[in-house]
């Protein structure tokens, strides 16, 4: 079996909810970041052998499909294929390690992989009746943007609380305070902040033609644990889970370029060396990292102790806090040191590619070294890669 290589991540700032890319469609958004990778890499775009992208929501413009949709846009031939899968938060993880399975067994060569996400674009839907023309009762519009809909009663109740409501459960079984989250929300914030102004980000940016942004709109380098502290809990009475310490409402886009070894296609970034997924109880999503990341070293042949950095997506600070004390290998100091999406933002669909892409921008930045990204997936999933250069 043959290597999967990160050729080129790009992706677009993370605009927050009816900001800067709230206008633009996601179907859009994606095409953006396809015509980007071939155009930054010379590829012929007739070359690659599928297009997988994430995307969560899948209710409006995004919807039929939205990775075909996205490379027509982008002007790649009819003969590049797209398919769009949906794991939720870790849709665009999932991309990139289906893609990374096709080229490993030899069924392609070059495969793009990403996801897409307009939250501030997804609609409100309402249930279709039973009847046509129903005479009497009322429909429940729902919005589709975050959060569960339509949910099937026979499911336990404790499985369907909101994923806040889950962040604050977690933050109980953690004795993790609300200090402490607020403190690691101001620390992602400060993180991104100087990123971005040291240009750490630039290499992988691509901006939506007409839409552009000075950086990722969430960041906010004016927070701090003082401001975030008179934030009102937002799941529970006397809890720590506030606005400040969950990621936000997003819009952006992410690719991921994959192939086999030795293609001509630039120095590569990084290998795929490793992966894995774990499921626990719905309500305990935040922790399912965990043991994701543990599984993706295992099968990459690598401890913890061969880790130089950590792309954890900030789902909920305590989410994070919770995954850091459950690694106890793991210096929290190398975790998302240049912020993560307390700050940058969680477009659900885009976010996997944005942690795998920047994992392996950084790694090439280091000159080597051994990168976990991992992601929480609501439903009470995790999904983890093990990158290499």
């Amino acid at each position: 079996m043959t290597n999967t290589v990160i050729y080129d991540a790009v992706r677009t700032p993370f605009g927050k909810a009816a900001g800067g890319l709230s206008d633009v469609r996601p179907d859009d958004l994606a095409a953006t970041v396809m015509r980007a990778i071939v155009e930054r890499t010379n590829l012929d775009p007739a070359r690659i052998e599928d297009v997988i992208f994430g995307d969560a929501n899948q209710a409006g413009e995004d919807n039929r499909n939205v990775a075909r949709f996205g490379a027509l846009l982008a002007g790649y031939p009819t003969t590049v294929t797209g398919t769009t899968v949906n794991r939720l938060c870790a849709s665009s993880v999932e991309a990139v390690i289906q893609g990374s399975r096709a080229i490993e067994s030899g069924d392609a060569e070059i495969i793009l992989a990403g996801g897409v996400e307009s939250m501030s674009r997804a609609p409100f839907v309402v249930e279709k009746s039973r009847r046509p023309w129903p005479a009497t009762g009322n429909q429940t519009m729902w919005n589709t943007s975050i959060g569960w809909r339509m949910t099937n009663p026979a499911l336990p109740k404790h499985w369907t609380i909101s994923n806040g409501e889950a962040a604050e459960l977690t933050a109980q079984d953690w004795g993790i305070t609300r200090e402490a989250q607020d403190e690691f929300a101001v620390r992602s914030h400060q993180l991104a902040a100087k990123a971005w102004a040291e240009g750490m980000y630039d290499v992988e940016i691509v901006q939506v033609e007409g839409h552009e942004l000075a950086r990722d709109e969430g960041i906010r380098d004016s927070t701090s644990v003082e401001k975030l502290g008179g934030l009102k809990a937002l799941f529970a009475k006397d809890g720590t889970v506030t606005a400040g310490n969950a990621s936000s409402i997003n819009d952006g886009a992410s690719a991921v370029l994959l192939g086999r070894e030795g293609l001509d296609l630039g120095e590569p970034l990084a290998h795929l060396i490793g992966r894995g997924v774990h499921g626990v109880d719905p309500d305990k999503f935040p922790i399912a990292p965990i043991e994701a990341a543990n599984k993706a070293l295992a099968r990459a042949g690598k401890t913890w102790a061969d880790v130089d950095f950590v792309e954890l997506n900030e789902a909920f600070a305590s989410q994070s806090l919770a995954c850091v004390k459950g690694w106890t290998e793991v210096d929290p100091e190398r975790v998302n040191i240049h912020g993560g999406a307390l700050a940058i933002g969680h477009p659900l669909g885009a976010s996997g590619g944005r942690i795998i892409g920047h994992a392996a921008h950084e790694l090439k930045r280091r000159g080597g070294g051994v990168a976990v990204a991992a992601i929480c997936i609501g439903v009470g999933q995790g999904l983890a890669v093990v990158l290499e250069r």
